[in-house]
């Protein structure tokens, strides 16, 4: 195929490249600027999705967003980062319009897939959401223009040739960054935002040859051929960029390249004015390159810095970088540019840059491996402790002195110090030795010996968290020595099988550290076995760790872990015996452990009561603090309380381990047990023995356990009602209103706002009723939620006088409840027939019941409706009520205020007769029965009575 037809083919397929010059300027096809991949699980997913318009087919995963694509015609070919096939059976069983054929091929180190588009067919692509895109146009549609071309500048590009130099400005319309550098036969020209370049002024480039420009979503990228002897030089001014290629060049400078100063395998570019890298990929050669953009004024890199996984070229301006790999990530963020990959660059370890030193004869000597403790190290021969340790100090001294300020400068005198402290067990005096170090040489942190001997200190001292981050260096990473350390810390963790996988890697150097370390390795090893139910293996260790020289200390502690065989082998007694003789030692460590197995096999045995247990266990909680024997016992503790009904005890206890322990294994179980507690304390009737007050204060002392979600709404509920059945009506309004005001939304706070308002209500305070009903309005409630709320408000707009208000609301609903409100109203306007009626409409056929005596509520209603036909002159309708519920007098609770008021007045129009009708009717409160029918309704919402549980 001719350039001009593959030009205009590339011209069809993308719409990246639409903008660009003459044929003698053609487009140059490149991938998309890289973004970082996706949170797909899988390393590679190919998602595809269909519109009317066109299908969208996406590469995704780790692999995935780092394909590369290319167009050549009808030919789209994707390179993927792995050799193994892709699942494309969907693509070839239902191909999608436009797409006439799939095919996969291996290539080196990938495989292709290749897409044969139809005749007239086209394709975009590009990258978003961690994914590398395709967009295929069936044939006769055309893309759309992208947002990005649609909105480009146009930059103008002028040349001025001579007879062995060409000079290009650039002028834009504001400033951007830049990267100029050399590859190959090339010269490359990158700017960090989208143009359209005006080439027609710089169609003479002199000694160089033809010219490529390419636009990305957010950079533009020229090519310009140039044989290598042409120097390549840059400047900046303003938002002008001038770049010559020929003539004398001026060296580049400020670009310094470092070493990541935290101790990571990465590099650190300081370079002033660092605006974003840009991924690439040659058309010539088909490799993948980056440029770093930088504003001006011109900075760039004069020499060449070639590692395993990276090449530094030299640049005229901001950076350029090659690698073969697929995961190299490059991050410029203002003044500094990190070169890195996910599991570390591979750079020669820091010490390999110091100046040659020449350690002392005696002095401890490295060993074969970076975290190994020598027992050699310790050794002080005929010169003694204090003898050798002074020599090594003063040593380290007088080369810490020398060094100054100079990073380069040997720290070997320092090292051996370090390792005669360790080696010694003065841990805390090595970590000191290790952090001058690094404190006068940052770099020395990506030192794997530095690294290990601190690890091992710290590990040495308990400070497990902080030997975990020096262990976790790239320095150490696949180190066997490490692996040992890591597998200890997993032990002392809880990770029983992250435990037993360090340790089988860290086997081939076990025997390299001295008895003690080899002893405390194989006894974590054999606590792991049994966690994990290897007691074989388990055997062979504590014999292995036994045959070792220790002392005292050091075999106690395996002993504890061959008592633990016993028990699991079913012999009792015997690990009784090792626990209790263990525990009554004067060392915590291993003490506390014993003690708390001992009482486990007591209290299984019913040797001990729980209440004796769990006083043991009260003093064992505070003798030995931090790592997996504290959750244990914190753990065993809360399940005692548990079991005695102790329901605060055992919550204070399983709280006490707080966030101190929250990163070791069995921390979530410990949360669980929290959570099971309270659940059955305010969800399953745990409190409902205690009295409200208590268990309000119990619920407010671990108010941090509430669940999110239902259950944790339901929880405040329960207990709400249970202080609205023992009038702690502001507590229980209390209670509701955080519900309401910080945890529900939608139907669920329109529920809880209206048991809210109820309270309210229930406390006279009709104002905020009104307010919390209002703030939650909603629409689509259910109908009986919709009528509840609607009659609350009508009863809160009654207490605030609003009589009118209250009926609007009532409107047509003819519930009982609103009945009831609506003859409350009538009521207080003195409507006292319209108000009769409906106090007896509530009563409905209740007098048939004549043998059950009236509740304090149906009272009231019927003496309000006696009271109100006699008022109104309603003789028929008093005459009825009489009748019917005269039987009910003598098992009243007022029986003369009842047969007075069914009497009515006779015909009586003096003073006094109505100043007793007015007392009467005084009397007949409605308000106390609702609010004991309110109460029952709540009762009958918790679940009616429940038996009280034990609790304290």
């Amino acid at each position: 195929m001719s350039r001009t037809k593959a030009t205009k083919g590339v011209l069809r397929s993308t719409v990246a490249l639409a903008a660009a010059g003459s044929v003698a300027f053609a487009p140059l096809l490149t991938l998309a600027q890289e973004v970082p991949a996706s949170a797909v699980t899988d390393p590679l997913a190919i998602r595809i999705g269909t519109t009317e318009a066109y299908t969208r087919i996406e590469f995704a995963g780790v692999i995935g967003a780092r394909s590369r694509i290319s167009v050549d015609g009808r030919t789209v070919v994707v390179r993927l980062g792995t050799t193994a096939a892709p699942d494309v059976s969907r693509l070839k069983v239902d191909p999608p319009p436009g797409l006439e054929a799939v095919e996969t091929r291996a290539v080196r180190n990938g495989t292709e897939l290749v897409l044969t588009l139809a005749e007239g067919a086209s394709v975009t692509r590009g990258q978003a959401d961690g994914a590398v895109w395709i967009n295929l146009y069936r044939p006769g549609q055309t893309p759309p223009a992208s947002a990005a071309a649609q909105a480009a500048a146009t930059v103008a590009v002028r040349a001025v040739p001579s007879a062995d130099s060409v000079t290009l400005a650039f002028t834009w319309d504001r400033p951007v960054g830049a990267a100029v550098f050399r590859r190959g036969e090339a010269v490359w020209i990158v700017f960090d935002q989208a143009a359209t370049l005006d080439m027609p002024g710089a169609s003479d480039l002199g000694p160089a040859g033809e010219a490529r420009w390419a636009r990305g979503p957010d950079y533009t990228s020229l090519r310009i051929d140039a044989p290598r002897n042409l120097q390549v030089a840059a400047s900046g001014q303003g938002n002008v960029w001038t770049v010559t290629l020929g003539g004398r060049a001026v060296p580049p400078g400020g670009v310094r390249v470092g070493r990541d100063e935290e101790g990571r395998a990465a590099l650190v570019v300081t370079m002033a004015g660092a605006t974003k890298a840009v991924w690439l990929t040659d058309p010539l050669v088909g490799d993948r390159f980056a440029a770093v953009t930088a504003l001006a004024p011109g900075k760039g890199f004069a020499g060449r810095r070639q590692t395993v996984d990276l090449t530094l070229l030299p640049s005229a301006q901001g950076l350029g970088i090659e690698t073969p790999t697929d995961d190299l990530t490059i991050e410029a963020a203002g003044d500094r540019v990190r070169v890195s990959r996910p599991g570390g660059l591979t750079l020669s370890p820091p010490s390999a840059a110091l100046e040659a030193a020449d350690p002392a004869a005696d002095a401890p000597k490295k060993a074969a491996h970076p975290a190994v403790i020598l027992s050699r190290w310790a050794d002080t021969g005929d010169a003694g402790f204090v003898v050798t340790h002074r020599r090594l100090q003063e040593a380290a001294t007088n080369e810490a002195q020398l060094a100054g300020d100079n990073p380069r400068a040997p720290v070997e005198a320092r090292l051996a110090l370090a390792r005669f402290l360790v080696g010694s067990g003065l841990h805390y005096e090595a970590i000191g030795v290790l952090n001058a170090i690094v404190a006068a040489a940052p770099g020395m942190l990506g030192e794997a010996e530095v690294r290990g001997l601190r690890a091992a200190a710290r590990i040495a001292i308990g400070r497990y968290d902080e030997a975990a981050t020096d262990l976790a260096g790239a320095a150490l990473a696949g180190d066997p020595s490490a692996r040992a350390w890591q597998g200890y810390l997993a032990t002392q963790q809880g990770d029983w099988t992250g435990a037993r996988e360090n340790f089988a890697r860290a086997s081939a150097v076990i025997d390299d550290f001295p008895p003690v370390w080899r002893a405390r390795f194989g006894a974590a090893h054999a606590r792991a076995a049994l966690e994990t139910g290897d007691t074989q293996a388990a055997r062979a260790l504590i014999a292995y760790c036994l045959s070792q020289d220790l002392s005292a200390g050091e075999q106690l502690a395996v002993r504890l872990v061959q008592a633990r065989l016993f028990e699991l082998e079913g012999q009792t007694d015997r690990a009784r015996a090792v626990y209790q003789a263990v525990g009554r030692a004067p060392l915590e460590q291993v003490a506390v452990p014993a003690r708390l197995a001992a009482v486990r096999i007591d209290l299984a045995r019913g040797a001990i009561t729980p209440v004796e247990a769990a006083r043991v266990l009260e003093g064992l909680r505070w003798r030995w603090r931090g790592d997996i024997t504290e959750l244990e016992v914190i753990r065993t503790l809360g399940e005692l309380y548990m079991s005695q009904g102790m329901y605060r005890e055992a919550l204070t206890a399983l709280r006490s381990a707080g966030t101190r322990l929250s990163r070791l294994p069995g921390a979530g179980a410990l949360q669980a047990d929290l959570a099971r507690v309270f659940r059955a304390l305010f969800l399953e009737g745990g409190a409902d023995g205690m009295p409200p007050i208590q268990a309000l204060g119990l619920f407010y002392d671990f108010r941090e356990l509430t669940p999110v979600g239902a259950d944790g709404d339901e929880m405040v509920r329960r207990l709400a009602r249970r202080l609205i059945d023992v009038d702690l009506l502001d507590q229980a309004a209390e209670l509701l209103k955080h519900q309401v005001e910080n945890r529900l939304e939608g139907v669920a706070q329109a529920s809880v706002a209206a048991d809210l308002a109820t309270v309210y209500l229930m406390d006279r305070q009709p104002e905020a009723a009104l307010q919390i009903l209002w703030a939650t309005r909603t629409t689509l409630l259910p109908t009986a939620l919709a009528s509840k709320r609607r009659v609350l408000e009508a009863r809160a707009l009654l207490g605030l006088g609003r009589f009118d208000h209250a009926l609007e609301v009532l409107g047509n609903d003819t519930s009982p409840e609103a009945r009831a409100a609506r003859a409350e109203v009538f009521w207080k306007q003195e409507k006292w027939g319209e108000a009769a009626a409906l106090y007896e409409q509530g009563l409905g056929d209740r007098h048939t019941d004549t043998a059950t005596p009236l509740t304090r509520d149906e009272e009231n209603r019927l003496l309000r409706a006696a009271i109100g036909y006699s008022l109104a002159r309603d003789d028929a309708s008093l005459l009825r009520l009489s009748r019917n519920w005269t039987p009910f007098i003598d098992k009243a609770r007022a029986p003369d205020a009842l047969r007075v008021a069914l009497a009515g007045l006779n015909g009586l129009e003096d003073p006094s007769s109505i100043r007793e009708f007015a007392a009467m009717a005084a009397r007949a409160d409605t308000f106390t029965g609702w609010v004991e029918s309110v109460k029952g309704r709540f009762r009958n919402e918790d679940g009616g009575e429940v038996a009280p549980a034990a609790a304290r």
